[in-house]
């Protein structure tokens, strides 16, 4: 169980690390890419938690928002993304047409 864990901790690391500048992937996405698809949640907790040279204010929650327990704040997440040239709107959303990433594409 703990390697399946790791392995999976591992998966989202990889993804995380490939988003290009100026793009954006969802939780549920990442989650998905990476076996799991119903585990959008510990994605976010592996953010949270995760290695900061990872670009993880590229990750938005599947509307485009943005996460509210990012350091600093929503205002924060905005700010990292904007200097990407990363457009949200006056509602804190991401432009998902866009700026939505997949690379299976």
């Amino acid at each position: 169980m703990a390697s399946e864990i790791l392995s999976f901790v591992g998966r989202v690391n990889d993804v995380v690390a490939r988003i290009p500048k100026g793009k954006v992937m969802t939780y549920g996405q990442i989650a998905g890419l990476c076996g799991n698809a119903r585990s959008a949640r510990i994605v976010g907790g592996i953010a949270h938690f995760g290695d900061p040279e990872l670009p993880w204010h590229r990750v938005v929650n599947a509307k485009g928002g943005l996460a509210s327990g990012y350091p600093g704040g929503r205002k924060a997440h905005q700010k990292h993304l904007e200097a990407e040239g990363i457009e949200i709107d006056k509602n804190g959303q991401v432009n998902m047409e866009k700026h939505l990433w997949n690379p299976l594409s």
